[in-house]
């Protein structure tokens, strides 16, 4: 596949939510063997059974796209480009929710900061929210006067899309579902930024075509986010170059996105070794959509 733009479409009306679910099996991706070692804590949630023996939750997990999608930019699976940050494997499922049937030829995009909290594509916002280093002056004690009249700055309120700032495109990238429903992605554990906990955002694409040039048509079945333990993230912290992340940290539970539901929120499956986590990480999940909703986070 190629870069490309995808084109936008209208999607039909909503019938039901789009729902992401527990972990599945995990992929035969391959970080070597130091992901092979402990697993972290496996929090699954209660759920229904398929005839295939793989559970099948339909548990809501609809979130914002926040302001920093570019639309199918990377037409790709190795998003790492030159960003530094210990390995991560992630393994996809994607199922319909109503019938846990696999879906294939899906469009899958996902996007996160790196170990510091830049996105590409907005480097000039700085470390996430377009907020740049924390202020080192006191906050003023004076009641404000007068009316201001600039235009605001920053992301708007409600974390509508902000336009480009550059042609960086590092940590992003979109892939299709085989026949199984699975996609794998190489990327980095992310970093964070002020506001929010550690996460990577996840659209779910359908009823487009795969073509020379990439992903064409559709709409968004599944707008969310994934998450990750306090565990895995204490324990990236202790490295570098996340060690030189000086933002403050918003902790799992204190995250106003995540709904604390665990993998029905968007909660990874997390496996790597507890003693070396800077081998590797492998985070997988099953993404349950209603293939006829339109769910593009706005």
């Amino acid at each position: 596949m190629t870069d490309t733009q995808q084109t936008d479409s209208t999607g039909k009306l909503t019938r039901r939510k789009a729902v992401a679910v527990g972990a599945g099996a995990v992929a035969a991706m391959g970080l070597g063997t130091g992901a092979a070692g402990a697993l972290t804590t496996d929090r699954t949630p209660e759920g229904s059974t398929e005839p295939g023996g793989e559970a099948c939750y339909k548990l809501t997990s609809e979130t914002v796209e926040g302001p920093y999608y570019i639309d199918a930019d990377k037409i790709r699976r190795d998003v790492t480009e030159d960003r530094e940050g210990i390995p991560l494997a992630l393994d996809l499922k994607v199922i319909d929710a109503e019938t846990c049937r696999p879906i294939r030829n899906a469009a899958v995009d996902i996007w996160h900061c790196d170990a510091v909290g830049v996105y590409s594509g907005y480097e000039d916002m700085g470390n996430g929210g377009g907020g740049g280093p924390a202020p080192t002056e006191p906050p003023p004690t004076d009641a404000p006067t007068g009316t201001p009249t600039d235009a605001p700055t920053g992301p708007p309120p409600g974390g509508g899309h902000q336009e480009p700032t550059d042609d960086t495109r590092y940590l992003r990238g979109t892939w299709k579902t085989d026949k199984h429903g699975r996609v794998g992605f190489r990327t980095v554990f992310p970093g964070w930024y002020r506001g929010r906990c550690v996460h990577i955002h996840v659209k779910v694409h359908v009823d487009g075509t795969w073509t020379d040039a990439g992903y064409e048509g559709g709409h968004a079945c599944h707008t969310g986010q994934f998450f990750f333990d306090e565990e895995s993230v204490l324990a990236s912290a202790e490295l570098e170059p996340y060690a030189s992340n000086a933002a403050e940290r918003t902790t799992l539970d204190e995250d106003t996105i995540y709904d604390g539901s665990g993998t029905a929120g968007g909660l990874l499956k997390l496996t790597y070794r507890k003693t070396n986590i800077g081998k590797g990480v492998r985070g997988s999940i099953t993404v349950g959509v209603d293939p006829e909703a339109t769910n593009d986070g706005s």
